[in-house]
């Protein structure tokens, strides 16, 4: 790793790239952002990075898609996947790609710090028995459908029995909170 880290920020919304990156500049980080999986592809190509924080929803992509791209870039760079739509299967899928760790957004800098020096799991986390929505329950299913078809939209929506169009307007939809 490098004297001053570099962090790249894969994310979709803006606003939160903004505060992200500004309270990690402000704890000496060199921070980079892109919004999307090509954005991404095209900044590997010209740097390097110690760590990342990636967006699991970037608009109709995945952010899983970003996982491999990243670890092909650098085996040693500690790779932290947000998401509003946290689930079993996709933080799963996340650690299977490389991923260092997955955080269920709100996380804070101080969160996504803490996960970026885990190198171990923690045994004594507690085991939740909340029960899925189902609207949870189809996400996850989505998702790791999406996974097994390498994100191909198309093959996805055959495989669940859908229009591909109606797939894309599930997977742009914001889970109700």
């Amino acid at each position: 790793m490098t004297e001053t880290p570099r962090l790249v920020i894969v994310e979709d919304d803006p606003a939160f790239a903004r505060t992200l990156r500004r309270s990690f500049e402000r704890r000496g980080y060199v921070v980079d952002h892109v919004a999307s999986p090509g954005d991404l592809a095209t900044l590997l190509t010209t740097a390097q990075f110690d760590y990342a924080v990636v967006d699991l929803k970037l608009g109709s992509a995945s952010g899983l898609t970003c996982v491999p791209m990243l670890r092909a870039a650098s085996a040693d760079l500690r790779i932290v996947v947000l998401t509003g739509f946290a689930s079993i299967a996709t933080a799963v899928e996340a650690i299977k790609l490389g991923a260092s760790h997955y955080l269920a957004k709100p996380a804070n800098t101080d969160d996504i710090e803490e996960a970026f020096g885990r190198a171990v799991g923690d045994p004594s986390v507690p085991v939740e028995t909340r029960k899925t929505s189902i609207k949870t329950a189809e996400w996850e299913y989505i998702q790791a459908t999406l996974v097994e078809c390498d994100f191909n939209v198309s093959e996805t929506a055959r495989r669940l029995g859908m229009h591909r169009r109606t797939l894309a307007r599930k997977l742009e939809k914001r889970p109700l909170r």
